[in-house]
């Protein structure tokens, strides 16, 4: 029986406190969540890229064991904090410390994540316990995880000219990515990234990595505050542990983390627009879907599709519920068939299967509400007293007091938690 509770939903939200290169100067803090959240669309990127050949039920497997993976690694990174990467590097390289060190780390870990069931715990358990392997979801996980800092210190990079480090750790970012060039998409993320070269996997990637600059709740004062690329990433940890939940089948854990993980991409041409301004205007809603769609088409689909990525944007057309008017529609798909629309009941008793391709609509909004939820609940437990946020959380506890997702995860009792 696998249980979601409070304690490790706040773990999982840990991350927008965890700061990051927080030994340089930086013109904006960056933090773990959202490195997170960029490593993982760049994950997916390289997962689709690299998965073409293989039969469905091994791409299904891959794939899971790339969102799994990047999960057990956030949740170590949550629980080691500040170790810089040079001495952690250190530590991995000795076996007798590195197993001592994740000793300790389960022993954190155990109280909050084991109610996930036994079989996630020691899934968690045999991946953390080898620090490396040279396996296809661990290569693009690391190749991953290289872009996404790199990213990051390409941030940095020019308000630290003193810093005699930046040699090193830039050659450690390019150096580290060339061990990756055999996998597809890796020559032109690194070329995008380093070399300035306009790539259509680089321009996609750098494109996403904006998100980071989009703050939530703009205009309410917030402890932490919270980036649309952030919270983007906590949606889709909480789909996929709520997919174990209701026992969805692998391929709809799958559709479910990366359908979260792009949910609010379109963000990039609107900006946040709070649900209140779009429910209080009628057309406005309506107007802002309609702009969304011809934006992602012409910024995000055509230039996938005109730079040889076709197969990114119909998997990413599916994931935003393109065809069926929203990322918050159940769908499914037979084969190559035509996507359809179902309902919530349609798609757990009868299309929970991987040869249907299932995706969810009514989960996937919840997490979202739900980690919304969590930014204004923590924020206010900070001491940030706003209306706003007094409203957003007294507004979700009584929406979903009584919603149960399929019988098996009890919504209301999980915010009655939140005391």
């Amino acid at each position: 029986m696998v249980s979601v509770r409070k304690s490790f939903l706040q773990l999982l939200f840990a991350g927008s406190f965890m700061k990051r290169w927080n030994d340089k100067h930086r013109s904006m803090e960056l933090v773990e969540v959202d490195k997170q959240a960029h490593k993982m669309m760049v994950a997916w990127m390289l997962y689709e890229r690299n998965s073409g050949h293989l039969s469905q039920p091994e791409k299904i497997a891959l794939g899971l064991q790339i969102v799994e993976g990047g999960l057990f690694e956030y949740l170590y990174r949550l629980v080691i904090t500040d170790i810089k990467p040079p001495v952690f590097y250190k530590i991995k390289a000795k076996p007798d410390h590195y197993g001592q060190l994740t000793a300790w780390v389960f022993s954190q870990l155990e109280p909050r994540v084991r109610a996930l069931g036994e079989e996630f715990w020691e899934r968690l358990r045999t991946y953390l316990a080898v620090p490396e392997a040279d396996t296809p979801a661990r290569r693009i996980l690391d190749a991953a995880h290289l872009y996404a800092s790199g990213w990051e210190y390409s941030l940095i990079k020019r308000d630290n000219p003193w810093d005699d480090e930046l040699l090193d750790i830039e050659t450690s970012f390019t150096g580290g990515l060339a061990r990756f060039a055999d996998l597809d998409g890796v020559g032109d993320l690194a070329s995008g990234l380093f070399a300035g070269k306009k790539t259509t996997l680089g321009h996609f990637a750098r494109l996403l990595g904006q998100l980071r600059f989009q703050t939530r709740w703009s205009q309410t004062p917030r402890i932490p505050e919270t980036s649309v690329l952030g919270h983007m990433f906590l949606v889709a940890a909480y789909a996929y542990f709520f997919s174990l939940a209701v026992d969805a089948c692998p391929a709809r854990r799958l559709n479910n983390f990366f359908a979260g993980l792009y949910h609010d991409m379109p963000e990039l041409l609107t900006r946040d627009i709070i649900s209140p301004v779009k429910q209080s205007v009628a057309p406005l809603g309506g107007m802002i879907k309609e702009y969304e769609n011809a934006e992602l088409e012409r910024r995000v689909f055509s230039v996938l599709r005109g730079g040889g990525c076709a197969d990114l944007a119909d998997r990413l057309g599916y994931l935003l519920g393109m065809d069926v008017g929203s990322e918050f529609h159940e769908s499914v798909r037979d084969g190559t068939g035509p996507v359809r629309r179902v309902t919530p009941a349609e798609l757990q008793d009868r299309c929970n299967l991987d040869a249907f391709d299932p995706k969810d609509g009514e989960l996937l909004k919840v997490c979202d509400n739900l980690a919304a939820f969590i930014e204004a609940y923590t924020a206010l437990r900070n001491g940030i007293t706003s209306d706003q946020l007094q409203q957003a959380v007294w507004r979700l506890r009584n929406k979903y007091a009584a919603t149960v997702l399929f019988g098996r995860v009890h919504v209301g009792a999980l915010l009655a938690d939140f005391d």
